[in-house]
């Protein structure tokens, strides 16, 4: 856990954290820890899991970093999972988590386009998905479902999954974001906050041509004529998801 930090104008209260006193409240309780890194979620989240009685918060953190520290630490039942994390994309961090010995199941969190990224979210090992709208109402019951050893998915989701396992395209999906590979996906949401390629390079860990082989690929998938319209398409994409 860390220390507590001085407050100043600029200050923000460390995210890195456990809650031992819900613990000895709720000996017999499940324990959820929850990664976002806005505040504000994780604590009206928390606010939410600690009112039922077999459930508490065990810790908090806001980067991936601090996730992969506290799952080690915390022995959680389940993990609620943003995909948007300050340093570094919640699908590679969905794909780490599970190699570490006694990971508990991944709940996903997140205000992205369903239909988007819960495909890609199931893919890398999650057993639910959660959008922002709707979790405080759901989020209880969608935590309940995955420790009993089943999955959540919207209705939404699921008829989507189901037509694309029966080889009907869903609505929409010629040219469509969707069509995106993972680490294409990365890209293009880096594009549209404005990342030159060589930051997406150092940010992926990738060289400036793989990420401009990348660019090419998103183009044309897109049909996209150049590089400005590129850009220009991420950016309100990205706006559009928040």
């Amino acid at each position: 856990m860390q220390a507590n930090l001085p407050l100043a104008s600029h200050a923000v209260l460390p995210s890195h954290s456990a809650h031992p006193h819900s613990a000895l409240a709720k000996s017999n309780a499940r324990r959820v820890l929850i990664v976002d890194d806005h505040p504000l979620v994780r604590a009206g989240l928390s606010t939410v899991i600690n009112q039922e009685p077999d459930l508490f918060v065990c810790g908090e953190a806001g980067t991936a970093r601090e996730a992969l520290d506290l799952v080690r630490h915390t022995q959680a039942d389940i993990v609620i999972l943003d995909l948007t994390l300050p340093d570094g994309s919640g699908l590679d961090l969905l794909k780490r988590l599970p190699k570490l010995p006694g990971c508990p199941p991944l709940l996903v969190c997140s205000i992205h386009e369903e239909a988007l990224f819960a495909e890609r979210a199931l893919a890398a090992g999650a057993s639910g998905y959660i959008h922002k709208a709707e979790a405080t109402t759901l989020v209880v019951t969608a935590i309940r479902k995955v420790l009993s050893g089943s999955s959540y998915w919207s209705e939404d989701i699921t008829q989507f999954l189901l037509h694309k396992l029966s080889g009907r395209p869903a609505k929409g999906s010629k040219g469509s974001v969707g069509n995106l590979t993972p680490r294409e996906l990365q890209v293009f949401m880096l594009l549209g906050k404005c990342l030159s390629a060589s930051k997406i390079a150092e940010q992926l860990d990738l060289s400036v041509k793989t990420i401009e082989t990348h660019r090419a690929k998103i183009k044309r998938k897109l049909n996209l004529s150049n590089s400005g319209e590129l850009t220009r398409y991420a950016v309100q994409w990205v706006l559009e998801q928040h």
